[in-house]
């Protein structure tokens, strides 16, 4: 049995309740959430908005909250997590020394990547560590590549609260599958710019994705073939190390 510490405090005791029930429920409404915590609805939205601000929860276009990229089930298991930036880590490095550009490995949760690891270039003017930093799918290279992966039924699933936006979506993530590579110009960072391939494997299967990111200035589609086959290498080396890490029966 657990004791309640002697000096609590509600603010994150509530959080972490809202947090939790949004693992349990998998969706909230501000008034479900307020009649959960016996709290007032304005009380409520105000512990649902900082949720969302720190990726705990999403907010769809039905006003209904779900769970955000740190509580999404469909993310990584810690070790496995652990063991893809272990084994991508050297070949990303092998990777930053060929092409002098700063290299990132993510993984997809839901609608957003999460960048696992990232290996600086040395050049003065380049991208920093992205370690961390979460962005929307659909707009970061390696994100793209990943949704790419996916059939239309997946994402239709997935992105079921943007009905408006989805052939859209299913249209530019059909170039990308034909291309084998996505590219990212400015729409997450101005001045950044990056190419992304998934690794390789089973449709909709894919692990992680391998990524370049450079300073705009420098970014020049007659580079992409290069970018692309250097990218595509390291990605097939990953996957071949992970393999050999996690043989099958």
């Amino acid at each position: 049995m657990k004791n309640r510490p002697p000096y609590p405090i509600n603010s994150v005791d509530y959080a972490l309740q809202l947090a939790r029930l949004l693992q349990q429920e998998g969706q909230l409404s501000v008034s479900q959430a307020a009649e959960q915590l016996g709290v007032a609805r304005s009380t409520a939205h105000r512990l649902l908005a900082m949720l969302v601000y720190r990726d705990f929860a999403e907010q769809g276009k039905d006003r209904l909250y779900r769970p955000g990229p740190v509580l999404y089930p469909a993310g990584p298991d810690p070790e496995s997590a652990q063991v893809l930036t272990q084994v991508a880590r050297p070949h990303l490095q092998v990777l930053v020394a060929k092409v002098n550009e700063t290299a990132n490995m993510m993984v997809r949760i839901g609608t957003q990547v999460r960048f696992a690891a990232t290996v600086e270039c040395d050049q003065l003017l380049r991208v920093g560590d992205r370690t961390g930093r979460v962005l929307p799918a659909e707009r970061a290279s390696g994100g793209k590549a990943l949704l790419a992966t996916l059939d239309a039924r997946q994402l239709a699933e997935l992105y079921r609260d943007r009905d408006g936006d989805l052939p859209g979506l299913l249209q530019d993530l059909s170039i990308v599958r034909e291309r084998g590579f996505a590219v990212n110009d400015q729409l997450t960072e101005a001045g950044v710019s990056a190419v992304g391939v998934a690794l390789p494997g089973p449709r909709g299967g894919a692990p992680a994705a391998v990524s370049l990111a450079i300073p705009s200035v420098r970014f020049h589609a007659a580079r992409l073939p290069a970018w692309v086959s250097a990218l595509t290498a390291t990605a097939a080396d990953i996957q071949r190390d992970l393999s050999a890490a996690h043989p099958g029966p």
